[in-house]
């Protein structure tokens, strides 16, 4: 088995993912060849599938702190390898292939926490990250190695362990004619900037889809604001815009990154705290997650000639036309016209990284992360 895996040439991977929204899982299974700026990606099959309601909820108790238990992780853990080995399943039949054709997996899992800056543990400053899904379980269920863990080597060299994207974007996206920028709009909004001739730089630049979905859910009985209806029918209220603008995360310079524990529950009661009504509010956090990515756009991207974005947010026509406004006149186009799905994007990318992993390839970044030094991301789990 190790002798396949670490064999040259191309190679059939299943990427699975799932962001700080926890909306659900997301796989890709593809066929991948090469490494670096060399590197060729063909997607064979993808699926996406929600969290039921009783998973969600139960993930949506775990990453709080007042409400997670050690209990609760551990078991959380290793159901989500069964949902996340569904989900792989689902993507294979996609592309009409068995799991035995299946080389490696990589797994980003779900994260439940992320403490990129050190606080006291024990009495000793420390920074952690944690993604829950067991590899064991994927790789019992799939019969293939699966790659797993891929914060924690970046971490363990100082760095932030996010955003990983910025791998793949430069591989893929990086052009010698033109300075470009990558969106990622999840749960959290995050930026990677190619310049020609320059390191990559990127970023998490506020939120996104997490603070939107969270509103929606508390103030209707939808899930999300499906097609930006609910935005479109308000009018951001530029008062409590102000106010939000002014949180020192936006003027932290890079490298930074950022999740739940700034944007979560305490972040959406706030702004439900302001009373707007339930369209006012809504446009309100859209117009947010627009201008605080022009705004880190134009502050560290060195006048890109275009914004290529991706992510579960290119599907809300609403926030597409408010980030298009607000980042005129520079185009926004999505990684469909480069030939990658946006909703597959990152999916891809830890199919990806998992093949990286299989060349010895160090894809870590520093000049992205702070890290003293390129990590090696990611760990194996044998069948």
């Amino acid at each position: 088995m190790l002798e396949r895996l670490l064999r040259p040439g191309p190679r059939v991977v299943a990427g699975l993912m799932s962001g700080t929204s926890l909306d659900g899982v997301d796989a890709a299974v593809v066929r991948v060849e090469g490494t670096g700026a060399g590197l060729t990606v063909e997607t064979l099959g993808f699926h996406s599938q929600p969290y039921d309601s009783a998973l969600r909820d139960a993930l949506a108790a775990c990453v709080e702190v007042a409400t997670s238990d050690v209990r609760l992780v551990s078991q959380l853990h290793a159901r989500l390898g069964g949902a996340f080995a569904d989900v792989a399943e689902r993507a294979l039949a996609d592309a009409g292939l068995e799991p035995s054709a299946l080389d490696l997996v990589g797994s980003h899992g779900q994260t439940v926490q992320h403490v990129p800056e050190p606080e006291p543990c024990a009495g000793v400053p420390t920074r952690s990250t944690l993604q829950i899904g067991s590899p064991a379980v994927l790789a019992a269920r799939l019969g293939a190695p699966v790659v797993a863990d891929f914060r924690a080597g970046d971490l363990a060299l100082g760095g932030q362990a996010a955003p990983l994207a910025p791998y793949l974007d430069r591989a893929l996206f990086a052009s010698d004619a033109e300075a470009r920028a990558l969106l990622n709009l999840g749960g959290i909004a995050n930026v990677t900037v190619l310049a020609p001739g320059r390191p990559a730089l990127a970023f998490d630049t506020g939120p996104a889809n997490m603070v939107l979905d969270a509103l929606v859910r508390r103030l209707t009985d939808l899930p999300y604001d499906q097609g930006g209806r609910i935005a479109a029918a308000g009018t951001p209220d530029e008062t409590l815009l102000t106010r939000l603008l002014a949180d020192p995360y936006y003027a932290q310079p890079p490298p930074k990154s950022t999740g739940r524990e700034h944007f979560g529950t305490d972040f959406a009661d706030r702004l439900l705290a302001s009373g707007l009504g339930t369209e006012d509010l809504v446009a309100t956090a859209t117009a947010l997650t627009a201008r605080t990515v022009a705004a880190a756009v134009r502050q560290w991207g060195g006048g890109p000639a275009r914004v290529i974005a991706s992510g579960g947010g290119v599907r809300n026509p609403t926030l597409m036309a408010t980030l298009a406004d607000a980042l005129a006149p520079t185009p926004v186009e999505t990684t469909a016209a480069y030939g990658l799905d946006p909703d597959a994007k990152e999916a891809v990318l830890f199919a990806v990284l998992a093949h990286e992993w299989a060349n010895g390839v160090r894809t870590g970044l520093p000049s992205v992360t702070g890290a003293r030094g390129p990590a090696f991301q990611g760990s194996l789990t044998l069948p």
